[in-house]
């Protein structure tokens, strides 16, 4: 009875999908408003459609991933179809598959299973502390892996390989709170440091003036906190019931073998890159190609290449580049620009009220998020304006930039708008709806926070949200 009604649910959704985005087509062949240009107003329809369609998975996500370029191009709401597919020549997605590729080579010589049997241990058999040894690791790895991608592509190996150690099924609550976990919330460790990835690197190229003990001081503890919210919320959702045993290995870890150490050695070696990127200013996706490379080299490598193309998940590559292309198409056009301009001045009461204006930022910033897949995307869109906004009615422009940062990295509507995400969400554990609804409960986190804690902690470290 109850696999029928999930079934009747699930084509209901379905078909509500379907109505939702044929109405979305009907909008799109209406004329714009009067101050906004056809390509503009094309490439927001075309993103709500793909956020419907990637929420409700009516179809295979990778085929709506080429669906969106082939709209973007024929639409008109990108100039061509190489304007279209620039998302395949973005840094982004090849940064991808070296991390990826890094995590096939941690699964495939046994340190995924290493680190697990370690991880399981120290567990005693209890699942919960299993949750919460992973929590408690995003700070601490962040320094050795600043890149959450990374972390998310070499992580989810360790936990599936736990679970399947320790008897727990596929899409079991601790498994769900793991990896909903992995893929929300490991990210929010990484933008703590100024290392961590391409989140704050663009935030602080856009504000400027920020060095990396300055942003430490800033952000690290508003994240903390924000991930500590995220962290007890996930547990007491999928953990309330009870959740049985693990299985304990008895065996201990025999000595590592020298596939294992080649494997940490060019780990290691890519996350040393990465952390000294202020001294070289390399790409990221420069070290994690030349780890790609030297997995998949005779000898050094312990990938062959008929192995990399067989198990690399493709949908994802083509996930990540068409949403990367949806991104510079809705930023190119001016699309954004307009709709965050045009939701603030629908609140014009807000205008002479510093604390409320702020709010109505950063209200008007999650639509914007939601429609922008790419966290790069939104944030070169969202911060110069937020920024503008807020200097012009005597608020501190940086706190304005932290904030509009902290409101669209925080929150995870969909799979496509997080290369690490992606890497969890294709394990299975999780559905796109799971994702959407956390999704929404971490932007009032997100909201509340900022305008509550770290409005106060900013001015305890000496950065007054109100200009002096």
């Amino acid at each position: 009875m109850a696999g029928h009604r999930a079934t009747a649910r699930g084509t209901l959704s379905g078909w509500l999908a379907s109505a939702l985005l044929l109405m979305i087509l009907a909008l799109a062949s209406l004329p714009p408003p009067g101050n906004l240009t056809v390509p503009a107003y094309r490439a927001i329809w075309v993103a709500a459609a793909a956020v419907v369609l990637w929420t409700s998975e009516i179809l295979p996500a990778g085929i709506t991933a080429v669906l969106v370029v082939l709209i973007l191009g024929l639409s008109g709401a990108s100039p061509s179809l190489a304007g279209a597919l620039s998302g395949f020549s973005n840094p982004v997605a090849y940064f991808f598959i070296g991390v990826l590729t890094l995590a096939m080579a941690v699964e495939k010589v046994g340190l995924a299973e290493r680190i697990a049997r370690f991880f399981l241990r120290g567990a005693r058999g209890e699942p919960r502390p299993l949750y919460w040894q992973m929590i408690i690791s995003f700070p601490l790895i962040t320094f050795l892996l600043p890149s959450a991608v990374t972390r998310s592509a070499i992580l989810v190996h360790v936990y599936d390989r736990a679970f399947s150690l320790g008897g727990v099924a596929k899409g079991a609550p601790i498994a769900r709170a793991v990896m909903m976990g992995l893929g929300s919330l490991n990210r929010l460790a990484s933008t703590a440091l100024l290392t961590g990835g391409m989140t704050p690197i663009v935030a602080a190229g856009l504000i400027g003036g920020i060095g990396w003990g300055r942003w430490f001081a800033m952000l690290a503890v508003p994240y903390y906190v924000t991930l500590a919210i995220g962290a007890w919320s996930i547990y007491i959702w999928y953990t309330r019931g009870g959740e049985g045993s693990l299985l304990r290995p008895a065996d201990e870890n025999p000595p590592l073998q020298n596939p294992e150490v080649r494997t940490a050695a060019i780990v290691l070696a890519a996350s040393a890159l990465w952390l000294t990127d202020a001294l070289h200013h390399l790409s990221p996706a420069v070290p994690a190609l030349l780890a790609w490379t030297l997995l998949l080299s005779p000898r050094i490598g312990v990938l062959s290449w008929r192995e990399f193309e067989s198990r690399f998940p493709w949908a994802n590559f083509f996930i990540l580049a068409s949403s990367l292309s949806l991104g510079h198409a809705i930023s190119e056009t001016g699309a954004a620009k307009w709709l965050a301009q045009g939701l603030i001045q629908m609140a014009p009461a807000v205008a002479s009220r510093p604390y409320f204006l702020l709010g109505a930022i950063l209200l008007a910033c999650i639509p914007i998020r939601l429609l922008v897949p790419s966290i790069t995307g939104f944030l070169a869109i969202a911060i110069p304006i937020g920024m503008e906004i807020g200097r012009a009615a005597g608020l501190n422009p940086v706190a304005c930039g932290l904030a509009v940062m902290i409101i669209g990295d925080a929150v995870l509507f969909y799979p496509a708008q997080s290369a690490s995400a992606l890497a969890v969400y294709e394990r299975g554990h999780l559905t796109a709806a799971e994702i959407f609804r956390f999704g929404l409960f971490m932007t009032a986190v997100a909201f509340l926070v900022t305008m509550t804690f770290n409005l106060m902690w900013w001015d305890f470290v000496g950065l007054s949200w109100r200009n002096s």
